[in-house]
């Protein structure tokens, strides 16, 4: 069961789990928050959502890259 809280976790809300982490704010109340604030603007934080998530994809591979430098 702990493995699958921490596959949905990571996976599923990254983008939230980051934020909290960094900001040192508990996940769920920033869930819980992007939720409240997606029906009253019909969704549009899904973008931004969707852009953090891609960006944190992003820097994972930039920084897989530079410790590999020869690509192997």
């Amino acid at each position: 069961m702990n493995k699958l809280k921490y596959f949905v976790e990571w996976h599923v809300f990254g983008v939230c789990t980051a934020i909290g982490e960094k900001m040192g704010i508990a996940t769920s109340i920033i869930r819980k928050y992007f939720i409240y604030i997606s029906f009253l603007t019909m969704g549009s934080p899904l973008i931004v959502y969707l852009f953090v998530a891609f960006w944190m994809n992003a820097k994972k591979y930039v920084r897989i890259s530079r410790r590999n430098p020869a690509g192997i």
